[in-house]
């Protein structure tokens, strides 16, 4: 599906972000890695450099075609660098506020009503989010839409689209074809909090926590009963770790005040990890301990 995108701006070079560049820039669109700390775009681009070497080592890519994609990657800590780009995705920490705030700072600068905004974020209110751009720059909302990427991006091919209350048909569909040009698989989801895959997802991460702090079972027992009774290619405990714990306990409360209902709440054994500094592997310790791998 062809796609009028030329650059993308990414916003935040983390995990998300930076597999979010990587596959633009592998698909032939020019993508620029913003990130205000710049030790998260050296990391960005290290990393970028070692998994396009290993995919060449692999087959999976001509040597001459991930130096091109390379080629097409810039990395900035420069937010007016990113301003000659004609779509944007922002990747930040799963924060309402701080969402709020950046994208009143896009919707300043870009007023181009091409240029599309979008979110990855996996269970905030795309309304809500184009709420605060439209308050900034009258018709600005129209142009956000949810986009959310799935952890590890140059793997995983779904891509969930979600629509606010104003976003626009034309919109959505820019937001389709693109994703179809990066080699994605959209599905649509309506807006409401966690969209379908973190309502879905996140309760049965939850009710883990419970069966391990109830004491029903052990981790490793949780994880591969669920494993080899449900067909799941991770345990949910361990997800949970990749994901990152302080992340769940964010999506939980989003689902449990969008819903209103605090069923959603996170578990208090969830919930202790976190107080701890135990976020799962980006800490090297959460529900399991990764310090010596």
């Amino acid at each position: 599906m062809p796609t009028d995108v030329k650059t993308i701006a990414v916003i935040g070079a983390g995990q998300m972000g930076g597999g979010i560049a990587q596959v633009a820039a592998t698909a032939g669109i020019n993508a620029i890695a913003y990130d205000a700390f710049p030790a998260s775009l050296d990391k960005c681009k290290a990393l970028h450099t070692k998994l396009m070497a290993r995919a060449v080592e692999k087959g999976k890519m001509s040597q001459s075609d991930a130096n091109a994609a390379l080629a097409r990657i810039s990395y900035t800590a420069d937010f007016d660098a990113i301003t000659k780009a004609d779509w944007v995705v922002e990747a930040a920490v799963e924060d309402a506020a701080l969402k709020a705030e950046l994208f009143q700072r896009l919707a300043r600068t870009f007023t181009n009503p091409r240029v599309v905004l979008a979110t990855n974020t996996s269970s905030i209110s795309i309304t809500q989010i184009a709420a605060a751009a439209e308050a900034e720059t009258p018709g600005a909302g129209s142009r956000v839409i949810g986009m959310h990427f799935f952890n590890p991006v140059p793997v995983m091919k779904l891509v969930e689209v979600i629509r606010g209350l104003t976003t626009t048909d034309e919109v959505t569909q820019r937001t389709i074809d693109l994703s179809i040009a990066m080699g994605k698989e959209p599905h649509a989801a309506n807006d409401r909090a966690g969209f379908v895959s973190n309502r879905v997802l996140m309760p049965m991460i939850n009710e883990a926590f419970y069966a391990w702090m109830e004491g029903v079972a052990e981790p490793e027992d949780i994880d591969a009963i669920m494993m080899k009774g449900c067909a799941h290619p991770m345990g949910p405990l361990r997800l949970a770790d990749f994901i990152g714990l302080d992340t769940c306990v964010h999506i939980m409360d989003v689902l449990a005040d969008g819903l209103n209902n605090d069923r959603y709440r996170a578990c208090p054994k969830l919930k202790q990890l976190v107080t701890a500094g135990r976020l799962g592997n980006k800490t090297q310790r959460g529900v399991y301990d990764y310090t010596s791998k």
